[in-house]
């Protein structure tokens, strides 16, 4: 008998082209279903919350597991996390799936945090999570432009070209700025959002906090439901999902994932090599971010269809 199961995960981006299964390269929800399947409980399948982009982060990531067999809760987390490695992935909770539980259209609210590291000196130990931004940003002033974009509004001039959403009307909850030492991070929560629309978002603020806009010129922006009136698409090393929310937290009262199992049984039937070469195990490649030149030094690849363009900051 088939069963379903909730899971909260993380991941780093880098590697992947993203959640969502792809043609070429390996994708966050391939790799989780392919160790789902060396359970031995025969195909398995996933449904998400949001479908990150490549090299977009995720410390909250919600997705819903369903296995043709069932397979002892307790045990699920760790004999996942066990045939998920060398994949910077990790299932940090797993529970049966609530009834009529819909990981994506259940949710209430979604957070993002967009990260940008402030100093001269590029980043080594935070190399792949921040957008590297040499010259110093007001992060007060960026945080006056963020208040003028909460609220329900057409969110056209920071949406992406691709978006395949039928309506730009979006309620943005909360759009906070925050400096914390030479971290400034900017904080986002609504119900759902549109393709690379925290990213837009981002990439505007920085023209803010560079001086180059006054806050009320992205009010102006906003209400001119033009993408090419905005700022640039911030890369997506910056960008990590928060927390997914819903009504009834799936995950209430359960505990942390336990120890790797003890043994192959704990971890199902199928045949365990450590030494297992995971397909796409050394895909570094992302896919080049969207939008117009970037402010940090390095080139990256635009989207024909934003073609607006900044000075570097």
């Amino acid at each position: 008998m088939s069963a379903a199961y909730a899971l909260l995960i993380e991941y780093d981006g880098t590697p992947f082209r993203g959640w969502q299964r792809e043609k070429s390269g390996l994708s966050v929800q391939e790799a989780l279903e392919a160790a789902a399947a060396r359970l031995g409980r025969g195909a398995a399948t996933t449904i998400v919350a949001g479908r990150t982009d490549s090299g977009v982060h995720a410390e909250g990531q919600v997705a819903e597991l369903r296995l043709a067999e069932e397979f002892p809760a307790g045990q699920l987390a760790a004999a996942l996390n066990f045939h998920l490695r060398p994949h910077p992935v990790a299932v940090l909770r797993a529970v049966p799936a609530p009834s009529g539980w819909n990981p994506r259209f259940s949710a209430i609210r979604r957070t993002y945090r967009y990260r940008i590291l402030n100093r001269p000196a590029p980043p080594a130990l935070e190399a792949g999570r921040v957008w590297h931004l040499p010259r110093a940003l007001d992060a007060d002033a960026m945080a006056e432009a963020a208040r003028l974009l909460i609220g329900r509004h057409d969110f056209s001039s920071f949406r992406a070209a691709g978006c395949q959403a039928k309506s730009a009307l979006r309620t943005l909850e909360r759009l906070e700025v925050a400096r914390e030492g030479e971290i400034i991070a900017i904080t986002a929560e609504a119900r759902s959002f549109l393709y690379h629309q925290v990213r837009n978002l981002a990439g505007t603020l920085a023209l803010v906090g560079a001086g180059r806009w006054e806050p009320a010129r992205v009010g102006a922006v906003l209400a001119a439901r033009d993408r090419r009136l905005a700022g640039p698409t911030a890369p997506a090393s910056g960008l990590t999902l928060i927390a997914v929310r819903y009504p009834s937290d799936p995950f209430a009262g359960s505990a942390p994932a336990e120890q790797e199992p003890r043994n192959q049984q704990e971890c199902g039937r199928a045949e365990i090599d450590e030494h297992h070469e995971h397909a796409g195990a050394e895909l570094g490649e992302r896919e080049p971010v969207a939008g117009e030149e970037p402010l940090q030094p390095e080139p990256v690849a635009a989207e024909p269809a934003e073609q607006h363009r900044h000075a570097p900051l």
